[in-house]
């Protein structure tokens, strides 16, 4: 499948890598490709420079928005989650059009510190905003309460811990179910919230992650949901 990942950081490059590596033709969107490889340094988290990445995996081609979103059949946003409405608008609408838009990204205030809090929740998400945003697309909100190693391989984390997948459209959360299977996730694993306002719950959730990530000392850690054997009857 032709992929777009939208976003040069941790988490697009992982995923990126991971499809590329299970056989998809795999693209990363940036606003700039010259001033994206052009930058040495560092970012916050350690995360080396795109072209010392981009070195060691060049079966990933990276593209300015637009074009990477002609290329793809499928695009997964994994730009930062304030930025995310610009750099989808910068894809443009009518490459987004009737396409799967795998939304991985969260809307974190980082201005206060850790544990981040939410620049939109309770009656909203990102994932409902880039929706109607895009009404065309066929956006589902996935993988986003999981850290981006654990997100292409969920046997990072023992057991049999939970996923979430929410949007409006069936056939597009079939079609990100395949990705997950391929990532790991066995179709068991992953809990369907139903149409794109479960990307409130998902969205939200991740006050309660970033704290135990803080209490734990790390980001590899997930949920298993467990249900009453009687209440699983009703």
């Amino acid at each position: 499948m032709k992929i777009a990942v939208i976003g040069t950081g941790m988490v697009g490059r992982v995923l990126a890598g991971r499809l590329a590596g299970l056989g998809h033709d795999v693209v990363i969107g940036t606003r700039d490709v010259q001033e994206t490889l052009a930058r040495t340094e560092t970012d916050a988290l350690g995360t080396v420079p795109y072209a010392q990445w981009q070195a060691e995996h060049d079966d990933v081609q990276l593209m300015v928005f637009e074009e990477a979103g002609r290329f793809a059949e499928l695009v997964v946003n994994a730009s930062n989650g304030s930025n995310s409405i610009a750099a989808l608008r910068a894809v443009g609408a009518e490459n987004l059009r009737r396409k799967v838009l795998v939304d991985v990204a969260l809307p974190l205030d980082m201005s206060q510190g850790m544990p981040p809090t939410l620049s939109v929740a309770n009656t909203d998400s990102l994932g409902e905003q880039i929706q109607r945003e895009f009404p065309e697309a066929r956006v589902v909100k996935t993988l986003n309460t999981v850290f981006c190693q654990v997100m292409v391989d969920p046997d990072r984390v023992p057991g049999d811990h939970t996923l979430f997948i929410a949007g409006n459209d069936e056939d597009a959360k079939n079609t990100a179910g395949q990705i997950l299977t391929e990532f790991g996730w066995p179709a068991d694993r992953v809990i369907d919230l139903g149409d794109i306002t479960g990307a409130r719950g998902t969205e939200m959730y991740m006050r309660l992650y970033f704290q135990l990530a803080g209490l734990f000392n790390t980001f590899e850690l997930n949920i298993q949901l467990q249900i009453a054997e009687n209440a699983a009857q009703h």
